[in-house]
């Protein structure tokens, strides 16, 4: 019987210390750091991250900033670059060549840099993100249930959205931002989200959010 090759997985390293980061960098001649912060712009930045993996052969390394500060510390000053979170550097060599920050990391920025410096792989590769969206399923079906009005429901989805820095695909953000959009947009006040039935019948679109999660 012939086997299915699987794809391979993507470098992933966590980066917790000033020593880590300088092992990570003699042992990837090409590679970029990634530093998450502590909201959704994390998430949004990393899943477009995520599709050009899919694709390139780019080892990544991580850095938690709240958690990790050090490491995160050690990086501007190798680099003099000013801290960002989240922040993408690409690295040649242990020396920075090109860096995007915050709302700036789109498919049209990393493109570019992407065809340029960045081998492409053979086959496709799987990228470990976090997978975890159990606290959204389990608050949409409370409000499916009942235990929460479409107000209540709106407000807590939006926050916990909002504080979300799990490093997800791409997919997973669209699937989750699908509900409310970007919470920022906002400007933080509940009120200007507009009614909770606003984009369409709530319960329905839910439903099918929860469905399509898994």
């Amino acid at each position: 019987m012939t086997q299915t090759a699987q794809p391979a997985e993507q470098v992933l390293v966590p980066l917790t210390t000033p020593e880590e980061v300088d092992t990570f960098l003699k042992e990837y001649p090409l590679a970029a750091v990634f530093k998450a912060g502590t909201c959704h712009k994390t998430m949004q930045g990393f899943g477009v991250i995520e599709t050009f993996l899919q694709k390139h052969d780019l080892p990544i390394g991580f850095i938690r900033v709240v958690d990790w500060r050090p490491a995160s510390n050690h990086v501007a000053q190798l680099t003099g670059l000013t801290h960002h979170s989240p922040q993408f550097i690409l690295f040649q060599e242990g020396q920075p060549q090109f860096e995007v920050n915050n709302w700036d990391i789109t498919p049209e920025a990393l493109g570019p840099v992407f065809a340029e410096r960045v081998p492409v792989r053979s086959d496709a590769a799987t990228v470990a993100t976090a997978n975890n969206v159990e606290p959204y399923k389990k608050l949409m079906q409370a409000y499916l249930d009942g235990s929460l009005s479409d107000w209540a429901f709106q407000d807590q989805y939006v926050t916990l959205f909002r504080d979300d820095a799990s490093l997800r695909s791409q997919r997973e953000f669209d699937l989750l931002s699908r509900l409310f959009g970007d919470p920022d947009a906002y400007h933080g006040g509940l009120h200007q989200l507009g009614a909770p039935q606003g984009r369409g019948d709530l319960k329905a679109r839910v439903e099918q959010l929860l469905a399509e999660l898994g």
